[in-house]
């Protein structure tokens, strides 16, 4: 009798205990049903105001990977914010509060260990809203020269003239200068020569500005400019300025090298002369002779 009624009451408790859980149940369901529904709202909000962002908000941004990574945090954090307001819906403070003291924790933790790529990071955000660099950009920084091909939140990828592809962090772009020749339409260009010391200076200078006017387009408020540098061992050396429109690398070089054959053209028409350097060796002739006639004296 006495095991009975001990199993008897040990069911009416456990039967009271689910009959309190089924209330409890039953007096939660609509904050439950309503903290999902909330939950799914924030969800598809986010999906949304992600694609706001990356298609009205970023439209100038050129690099697309900037654009991803940003409507993606615009996604997780709008999820974020609906989880904390299902929690709160649910009346689970303490559990809410344990999460937002994990994650300070946790974010605490993670920023300590990777600070570096922090900096990175945050560096990959400036240089996507500055207008100084895009992708297409021809650059020149930390002793490397190329065209942009990518710009993402770690690093800046330029591919070289030689067809190599140079990542330099994003840091190493912001904390240090950077040339970027596609930055302006028109550079100018400097060629250097020299002239015998025979030649009629006037004449020269006027032949050499002629050839480039007639080559190179000055627009407005540009000239040609044109000084004589130095007196040099075998000539007298000048430099000729004129601009050009420039995007690269390639477009300096083609310029300078169409510059010098109009120049070399004119010379050749006008009887100027591009003196080069004259070496004389003095093998010791006097000196040979007298050894020579010693030996022969001892013989």
């Amino acid at each position: 009798m006495f095991k009975d009624f001990d199993i008897k009451r040990a069911f009416e408790k456990i039967l009271d205990k689910l009959y309190g859980w089924g209330e409890d149940i039953l007096l939660a369901t609509p904050n439950f049903l309503l903290a999902i529904v909330v939950f799914v709202l924030f969800w598809y909000a986010g999906k949304y105001f992600g694609h706001f962002i990356k298609k009205v908000l970023l439209k100038k941004v050129g690099q697309e990977s900037i654009k991803a990574i940003l409507a993606r945090t615009a996604f997780i954090v709008t999820v974020l914010v609906g989880f904390f307001t299902a929690l709160a819906i649910l009346d689970l403070d303490k559990v809410l509060t344990s999460v937002l003291a994990g994650a300070g924790v946790v974010g605490l933790a993670i920023g300590l260990a990777l600070q570096g790529t922090l900096h990175n990071t945050f560096s990959g955000f400036i240089l996507s809203f500055l207008p100084n660099i895009q992708i297409g950009d021809w650059i020149v920084t930390n002793n490397h020269e190329g065209r942009v091909i990518d710009i993402n939140l770690r690093s800046v990828t330029i591919m070289e003239a030689d067809n190599n592809a140079v990542v330099i962090p994003n840091s190493k772009i912001i904390d240090a200068p950077f040339k970027n020749f596609t930055g302006t339409k028109r550079s100018r260009i400097t060629i250097s020569c020299g002239v015998g010391y025979e030649s009629d200076l006037e004449l020269v200078k006027k032949v050499t500005t002629k050839a480039i006017a007639e080559l190179f387009k000055q627009e407005k408020n540009e000239e040609i400019e044109f000084f004589y540098t130095a007196f040099g061992d075998s000539s007298i050396n000048y430099l000729i300025r004129f601009w050009t429109p420039i995007k690269d690398r390639k477009d300096i070089l083609d310029a300078q090298s169409k510059g010098i054959m109009a120049i070399k053209a004119a010379y050749n028409a006008n009887n100027i002369n591009i003196p080069f350097p004259i070496r004389t060796l003095d093998f010791g002739k006097n000196k040979f002779r007298a050894e020579t006639l010693h030996i022969k004296n001892m013989e």
